[in-house]
């Protein structure tokens, strides 16, 4: 691939989701927007649909994901245990820092970009790392910031349930009928534009009073991950489309239910704001660099 279309390839990758982003951003700052509704909606509904839809496809088996899902696991993991000893150096606690370096934004900014870096074909690559983030922010996340937090209520949650059904499904290789699988095809595509809206709505709320721990954990980030996901290529190895894959989803910035999370237990939420939200500020300049190599 020469330079030209190499760096085309990346436009047209980039600017899609930065433009969906930066539309949303302008109009809540005309217009101030409550995405409550929405993202609730969009949690419950749309990316349940999502998930199932392509799960539920003919074409889906969830046993050529395996190896993928393992170094996914190992990334997410990996990064929490490599950033852990340097809390003390920064002087932040280790459950403000960690969460938002190990669980990244696989959903808002993961799906769409995979979608538009390798086309259609990895749509179950996108949705599988997704998952796999999800459920371990679900679990382990919710166990860093709570101990006590009751594990048992991931289950009950539509992602989960809608997860679940599509493994079942693509195990039985059953099919659904035309008209129920057009029905959720279509509420399955609303998911990645809304996820990109409302990271643009949630732009506007960048909170720059920590402005040098969102600079440093905007890195350290990817960088966690990077160093992870070259360490397990060298050490276990994959297919270099898989470790194409896993690359662009190491260096995705930390995911919006961070704060959310942070917010709910009180973890110094104005910090990971901070981390959160100029970090994925910091991603529209670190991932096409990602997607340079990668391509």
């Amino acid at each position: 691939m020469d330079t030209s279309t190499l760096f085309s390839q990346i436009l047209n990758t980039v600017f899609p989701l930065a433009s969906i982003v930066l539309v949303a951003f302008l109009y809540a700052r005309v217009r101030p927007t409550d995405m409550t509704v929405a993202n609730r909606l969009n949690i419950s509904v749309f990316c349940p649909a999502l998930i199932f839809s392509v799960m539920a496809s003919k074409e889906f088996h969830i046993s050529q994901y395996l190896d993928l899902i393992l170094a996914a696991v190992v990334v997410v993991l990996g990064s929490g245990l490599l950033v852990w000893p340097l809390c003390k150096l920064l002087k932040i606690a280790p459950k403000t820092l960690v969460p938002p370096m190990m669980f990244n934004n696989s959903g808002n900014l993961g799906i769409p970009l995979i979608l538009l870096a390798f086309g259609e074909s990895a749509l179950p690559v996108a949705v599988v790392l997704f998952l796999t983030e999800n459920l371990l922010h679900f679990t382990v996340g919710m166990y860093l910031l709570n101990p006590k937090s009751n594990l048992l209520n991931t289950l009950k949650m539509p992602m989960i349930i809608a997860t679940i059904l599509g493994v079942m499904w693509s195990l039985q290789g059953w099919v659904l009928p035309t008209a129920i699988k057009v029905s959720v095809d279509m509420l399955g595509q609303i998911a990645i534009p809304l996820m990109l809206f409302a990271l643009g709505v949630r732009m506007t709320n960048v909170d720059f009073s920590h402005w040098k721990l969102g600079v440093i954990s905007g890195f350290l980030c990817p960088l966690s991950g990077l160093i992870i996901a070259v360490i397990w290529q060298f050490t276990v190895g994959m297919s270099a489309e898989y470790f194409g894959y896993l690359l662009l989803f190491a260096c995705l910035p930390p995911a919006v239910l961070n704060y959310m999370i942070a917010e709910l237990y009180q973890q110094e939420p104005h910090k990971v704001a901070s981390i959160v939200l100029i970090g994925n500020l910091m991603s529209l300049a670190i991932v096409p660099c990602v997607l340079f190599y990668v391509l």
